[in-house]
C-alpha cells in the first residue's frame, strides 16, 4: 500500500466517523467533535514537531495550553476600570520592580569576580528587591482582588469594544496568536534552563513547570479571578440567540426545514469549525515546508545522531530551542482557541491525562514524525474519547443486560462505564506499540 493511498484511506476513516455520528447520532455531538477534534489536531501537531521532528519528550502540554487560554482572557475581556483604579497601578510598578531586579541581579552575577563579594552583593539584592517586590505587589493585589469579587475581582483584559466587548468580534482571533506568542516566551525561559537535560529530566521538568503554571493561575485572583473561573467571553462568531431573531436566518432555516434553534447552533459550531480549519491548515502546510526544508533534514539529523550532528557544526542546543518555542507555540494557539470555544477559563480542568496524556496518544497513534498522521491521529483519539464517553453506558447495559436488574454488579458496572475511555485509550495505545509502534502513518 503507497503511503498516498494510506493518508487518504485513514483520512477518509476519520470523516466517515464524524459523519456518522451525524447521520446516526445528532450533528450538534458530531460538530462538537469536530471542533474540539481540530483545536486537539492543531495541540499534536506542536507535539509532534518537538518529538517526532526532534526528540525532545515534553510532557508540559498542559501549561502552554493554560498559558493560551490565559491569553484569551486577557484580550478579549472587557477591562474593570474600578480594579484598576483600585490597584492596577501598584501591580504594574510591583512587576516592574520584580523585572528590574532580575535584571540587575543579572548584570552584578555577569560582571563582577567570582567570589565572596558577589555573592554577598547577590545576597543582599535578593532580599531587598523581594521586600519591595512584595510590598508594593501585594497592595495592589489585595485592593483589586477585593472589588466585587464575585462577578469580578481582577483586572479584566483588553477589549474596549462596548457591549462587554461584543462589538470587537474580531478581539478573540487575535488573541489566539497572542497565545501562541505568550506560550513561546514561556518555552524559551524553560528551554534555556531545562533543555540542556537529558531526555527523562526534561520531561520530569516540564511536568513540574507546567504545574507551577497552572498552580499559579488558581491562585492568583487578580490576573485571571483564579478558580472562581472567567465566564462569558467573547467570540468571533455570532451568539444563537442573535441569530434566532434575525428575520434573514429565521427564513433560510424554515426553508432548509429546521427550526431557528438547531439552525442557529448548528450555524455557530460551522463557522468556528471555519475558523479552527483555516489555522490548521495553515500550520500543516507551513510544518509540511519545515519538514521538507533544509532546516528541518538538519533537525531530524540532530534528533537521529546528535553528536554527529555537533561534529559537523551544528549547533544542537540553539536548535533545539528553536523546536521548543515553535511547537509550545502552537500548543499555546490550541490552547487560547479552545477557552474561546469554551466560553470561559477554568484553572481547575487543566489536568495532565487530558492535555498531556491525550495528546502524546494522538501523536503514537497517528505516527510520530508524520505531521499528517499527527492531525488525524489527533482527530481520531478525540472522536473515541468523546464516543466511549456518549455510549459507554449504553454499550454497559446492553453487556450486562443478562445480569438480574437488581444486581449490585450490574448497577457498578453502569456506573463506571464512562470510564471505560481510560481502559480504551490504554488498550487503543498498546495495540498500536505492539502491531504499528511507528504509527498508523509511519514517518517515511
Amino acid at each position: 500500500m503507497t503511503d498516498t493511498l494510506r493518508t487518504s484511506l485513514f483520512a477518509v476513516f476519520v470523516a466517515l466517523l464524524i459523519l456518522g455520528t451525524g447521520f446516526l447520532d445528532n450533528w450538534n455531538l458530531a460538530l462538537v467533535i469536530l471542533n474540539y477534534g481540530l483545536i486537539s489536531a492543531i495541540m499534536a501537531l506542536g507535539v509532534n514537531l518537538q518529538w517526532g521532528l526532534a526528540g525532545l519528550f515534553n510532557v508540559g502540554v498542559m501549561g502552554f495550553v493554560a498559558l493560551g487560554g490565559l491569553a484569551s482572557v486577557l484580550i478579549t475581556m472587557p477591562p474593570v476600570t474600578e480594579a484598576w483604579a483600585a490597584g492596577g497601578g501598584r501591580v504594574l510598578l510591583g512587576l516592574a520592580i520584580g523585572a528590574a531586579a532580575i535584571a540587575v541581579l543579572v548584570t552584578v552575577y555577569k560582571r563582577m569576580a567570582k567570589g565572596r563579594t558577589r555573592n554577598l552583593v547577590m545576597i543582599v539584592l535578593s532580599i531587598a528587591s523581594f521586600f519591595a517586590f512584595r510590598t508594593v505587589f501585594d497592595g495592589g493585589v489585595s485592593a483589586i482582588e477585593s472589588v466585587n469579587p464575585s462577578l469580578s475581582g481582577y483586572l479584566g483584559g483588553l477589549n474596549f469594544g462596548g457591549d462587554a466587548g461584543r462589538d470587537w468580534w474580531w478581539m478573540p482571533i487575535i488573541a489566539w496568536p497572542v497565545g501562541g506568542l505568550l506560550a513561546a516566551g514561556a518555552a524559551w525561559a524553560i528551554g534555556k534552563v531545562a533543555l540542556g537535560l537529558r531526555s527523562d529530566y526534561l520531561a520530569i521538568a516540564t511536568l513540574g513547570i507546567a504545574e507551577i503554571i497552572v498552580a499559579v493561575l488558581k491562585n492568583e485572583n487578580w490576573m485571571s479571578r483564579g478558580v472562581l473561573n472567567v465566564t462569558g467571553l467573547p467570540r468571533p462568531v455570532p451568539y444563537e440567540t442573535d441569530l434566532q431573531v434575525d428575520p434573514a436566518f429565521v427564513t433560510a432555516a424554515n426553508d432548509l426545514g429546521i427550526d431557528a434553534t438547531t439552525a442557529s447552533t448548528l450555524a455557530v459550531k460551522l463557522l468556528y469549525a471555519g475558523l479552527f480549519s483555516v489555522f490548521l491548515i495553515v500550520l500543516l502546510l507551513l510544518a509540511q515546508r519545515a519538514l521538507h526544508s533544509p532546516w528541518g533534514r538538519m533537525m531530524r539529523a540532530i534528533r537521529d545522531n546528535e553528536v554527529a550532528a555537533e561534529a559537523m557544526g551544528k549547533d544542537v542546543t540553539r536548535r533545539h530551542l528553536q523546536i521548543f518555542i515553535i511547537g509550545s507555540a502552537i500548543c499555546g494557539l490550541a490552547g487560547a482557541m479552545m477557552t474561546t470555544l469554551d466560553g470561559q477559563m477554568t484553572p481547575a480542568a487543566y489536568q495532565p491525562l487530558r492535555f498531556t496524556f491525550l495528546v502524546w496518544v494522538m501523536v503514537i497513534v497517528g505516527g510520530s514524525g508524520n505531521n499528517i498522521g499527527s492531525v488525524l491521529g489527533g482527530m481520531l483519539i478525540w472522536w473515541l474519547w468523546v464516543a466511549v464517553g456518549e455510549y459507554g453506558p449504553d454499550l454497559m447495559i446492553w453487556a450486562t443486560s443478562a445480569l438480574h436488574a437488581e444486581s449490585a454488579l450490574k448497577a457498578s458496572l453502569i456506573d463506571s462505564a464512562p470510564q471505560m475511555r481510560f481502559l480504551v485509550m490504554g488498550t487503543v495505545l498498546l495495540l498500536i506499540l505492539r502491531f504499528s509502534p511507528r504509527g498508523i502513518l509511519p514517518e517515511k
